[in-house]
C-alpha cells in the first residue's frame, strides 16, 4: 500500500516537527512537505502530489481559511483538516464554509489526530470531540453547504491584496510590502472593487471582513 502523502501548514517550526513526529508513527502515513504560510502552500502544491493537508489558521500571507478556499477551488481531490487553537464557532463556520473536511484543536491527542485523518481520507468530515458536543449535525450541513455556493472570482495576488487593506494598510504600505509598484496596487484595488460590485475601500473591508480574510475578522 503506498503512504498517504500529508503536508504541513503551520508557521510554528516546532508545532510541525512536533506533529511530523507523531505522523511518522503510522507506516501508511508519510509528511512529504511543510509550509509556513499559505502562499508558499501554494507553491508546494503545484510540485509535490498531496493526500491531505493540516493546516493552522492563524498564518501570515495567505491565512488558513482562504488558503483552504483557494486549494479547494484548484485541488478539490485534496482533504483539508484545519490544525488550531481557535474554538470559537465562528471560526468552524468559516473552515467548514471554505471546504475543510476536518476542524481539530491543537489541543487534542495524538489518537485524536489519527483519528481526524482517517475520518477525511475515508471521505468524512471530522470535527474535534471537544467541540462537536455544541454543534448539531443540522449546522454542519449548513456551514458545509456554504462552501458549495461560493463563488470566488479574485485572483490569489487579488486576496492578498484585499487582506491587506482590509488590516487598514495603504497603497504604498503595500506596494512596499509585496514588491510591487504603486500604480500595480491600484489596478490591483480597482480589479477587485469591479469584480466584486462595490464602490469604496469601506465596502471592501467589510467584504473581507465577513468572508474571513484576516484573523481578527473572526473575533
Amino acid at each position: 500500500m503506498s503512504s498517504y502523502r500529508i503536508v504541513l501548514a503551520d508557521d510554528h517550526v516546532i508545532l510541525r516537527d512536533g506533529v511530523k513526529h507523531i505522523i511518522q508513527e503510522k507506516p501508511d502515513l508519510c509528511v512529504v512537505g511543510e509550509a509556513s504560510d499559505g502562499l508558499e502552500l501554494l507553491r508546494l502544491l503545484k510540485r509535490q502530489q498531496t493526500d491531505l493537508i493540516l493546516l493552522d489558521i492563524s498564518m501570515k500571507g495567505l491565512r488558513g481559511i482562504e488558503a483552504t478556499r483557494e486549494i479547494k477551488s484548484s485541488h478539490p481531490e485534496i482533504k483539508i483538516v484545519i490544525l488550531t487553537m481557535h474554538k470559537k464557532r465562528c471560526y468552524i463556520q468559516h473552515a467548514l464554509a471554505a471546504g475543510a473536511d476536518g476542524y481539530l484543536l491543537k489541543e487534542s491527542t495524538g489518537d485524536e489526530l489519527f483519528d481526524a485523518i482517517t475520518c477525511v481520507r475515508n471521505g468524512g468530515h471530522y470535527i474535534s470531540n471537544s467541540l462537536s458536543k455544541e454543534l448539531t449535525s443540522e449546522m454542519l450541513r449548513v456551514y458545509r453547504n456554504g462552501a458549495k455556493s461560493h463563488k470566488e472570482t479574485l485572483t490569489v495576488r487579488e486576496k492578498e491584496i484585499l487582506k491587506l487593506i482590509a488590516e487598514g494598510k495603504a497603497s504604498k504600505e503595500i506596494a512596499d510590502l509585496l514588491f510591487i509598484s504603486i500604480y500595480t496596487v491600484n489596478n490591483h484595488r480597482a480589479n477587485i472593487i469591479k469584480k466584486l460590485k462595490m464602490k469604496k475601500t469601506a465596502d471592501l473591508v467589510k467584504y473581507a471582513i465577513q468572508e474571513g480574510y484576516t484573523t481578527d475578522s473572526y473575533e
